[in-house]
């Protein structure tokens, strides 16, 4: 079934009102909105503050909807609320949720989830079978919780095929704070998801260890990948050679998102020579780079990478690193786009002195940095597929227990 286009007559939308719905009389005006509006595709609450008993109500609205949605938005969607109120709120939303059986895509950000609400989510993710976007950003996660949905990703994938259903396409988890010790759960979810075409991982607070399993041990499993955004996370060179190794796994790469990763010199021309080495890749579109100290040796092979492997770069994003901002090589990258009439080099207006006094290009200056832990993902996932979504409640302390045994240092 293709997707049906949002339009403004198929939406149901009270966004930005800053309502504050507590009871079923409190909302009880908008849904008898909801109820009259024929062939609704789209429900967007974002921007309002809901209760138990609103949320009750909502979701018997829904369900007179279930078989024309397929697009929720229910983000920023309890400011001010107890952290009690929300597992609440959410078992009746996402419980009517899961009779839809047209919904593709939710949005679920800027809503302060934490620990305490996760397992709602994790037990409505685990039977999503219908989701293919699932946007969940700036929830207050941390590394348990986001190793849980990492679980609960891969226990999807699971109901999906069982049902003959399309795999997760676009995974969206920026500012959770997810670092190191949610990567072996993430990892094994993600790469369960065969067709996924984007991820998004910015300002997770993963350091290099954590890249380098998240890369070689779960997204290189993603052949279809076309977006990879991995900004302000911590790649350094030691990472960057799990990022090279990658790459060649995506050959439709699209965008890569790999601003505020710090890849040090020897890491940014690593990438550099990679690509350069590479095939030609016609579907790239987007290299985000800045504030990595990429130094003169790399922009000069950058570009010959941009003139002879990317044809149809339409943006390249090099601000922050260490080269001159009159550049002749940033030049010639300019005079490529401007001879291919498309294509655009960000404003080089906070460039590094190339011959700064920073510290030394090597992992050592952390050396937590580099120590990961030697956890078998393939065993983690023989006994993740052992455990039932039925059993999971049982099973969550357990689990915990084992992450936390052997999550990766951060």
């Amino acid at each position: 079934m293709s997707p049906t286009p949002v339009t403004a007559e198929n939406t149901f939308s009270l966004a930005g009102k800053q309502l504050k719905l507590d009871t079923a009389k409190s909302i009880e005006s908008y849904l008898g909105d909801l109820d009259v509006q024929k062939n609704v595709v789209k429900i967007d609450f974002s921007g309002n503050t809901i209760g138990i008993d609103a949320s009750e109500a909502l979701a018997k609205a829904i369900l007179k909807h279930s078989l024309t949605i397929e697009e929720i938005d229910f983000s920023d969607l309890y400011t001010g609320r107890l952290n009690t109120e929300i597992p609440q709120s959410l078992d009746h939303l996402l419980n009517a949720l899961l009779e839809c059986p047209h919904l593709t895509t939710i949005n679920l950000s800027d809503n302060a989830f934490g620990l305490q609400a996760i397992e709602p989510i994790e037990a409505w993710l685990a039977k999503a079978v219908s989701i293919e976007h699932l946007i969940l950003s700036n929830n207050g996660m941390g590394p348990f919780a986001g190793a849980r949905i990492g679980k609960s990703l891969y226990k999807l994938a699971q109901e999906k095929k069982k049902k003959g259903r399309n795999s997760l396409k676009t995974f969206v988890c920026g500012r959770n704070r997810l670092e190191n010790g949610s990567v072996n759960y993430l990892a094994i979810g993600l790469r369960a998801h065969k067709d996924l075409e984007a991820v998004r991982l910015y300002q997770n607070g993963i350091r290099p260890a954590g890249i380098s399993k998240l890369l070689l041990q779960g997204l290189s499993y993603n052949s279809k990948l076309k977006i990879l955004d991995l900004q302000d996370n911590t790649i350094t060179t030691s990472a960057a050679v799990g990022l090279v190794t990658a790459l060649k796994a995506w050959p439709e790469l699209v965008e890569l998102n790999l601003n505020d990763c710090l890849l040090k010199p020897k890491g940014s021309l690593l990438l550099v020579e990679r690509l350069l080495e590479g095939e030609k890749r016609p579907a790239f579109e987007k290299l985000k780079l800045q504030y990595n100290e990429l130094e003169t040796d790399a922009l000069e092979k950058l570009v010959k990478v941009v003139d002879e492997k990317l044809p149809n770069l339409k943006l390249l994003e090099l601000n922050g690193n260490r080269f001159e901002e009159d550049s002749e090589h940033a030049d010639a990258i300019t005079a490529i786009f401007e001879s291919r009439g498309d294509g655009e080099l960000d404003e080089l207006d906070d460039l590094e002195e190339p011959d700064s006094e920073d510290e030394e290009d090597d992992d050592e200056e952390d050396p937590v940095a580099n120590e990961g832990d030697d956890a078998n993902l393939d065993q983690l996932e023989k006994e993740l597929a052992g455990v039932s979504i039925e059993d999971k409640d049982k099973n969550v302390d357990a689990l915990a227990d084992e992450l936390a045994s052997t999550h990766i240092r951060n």
